[in-house]
């Protein structure tokens, strides 16, 4: 059974560092393409597309790099990694 993940959820998942934020599907958007049309450009399926737009799934590299060659941009353009490093003791 699939469990809708809450913003709370979301966001808390972003603060741990567990998930990237994206952009996905503003770019998606802006080139005019459904999810299905991009999964097809792309080589994965519609859900996908879904379940990255929708945070619920972070995309492999290969994968995240391909979007960003598809759409012209850096990787970061698309994906927004809020994670920062913990200093360790005497640093």
């Amino acid at each position: 059974m699939l469990v809708k993940s809450s913003l709370h959820d979301v966001v808390v998942r972003i603060m741990l560092g567990l998930c990237l934020e994206n952009r996905l599907k503003e770019f998606r958007l802006a080139h005019h393409l459904s999810q299905g049309e991009l999964a097809l450009r792309l080589g994965v399926s519609r859900q996908t597309i879904n379940a990255v737009e929708t945070d619920k799934y972070d995309p492999s590299l290969p994968l995240a790099m391909r979007m960003s060659k598809l759409f012209g941009v850096p990787v970061d353009a698309i994906f927004i990694d809020h994670w920062t490093p913990v200093q360790g003791e005497g640093q």
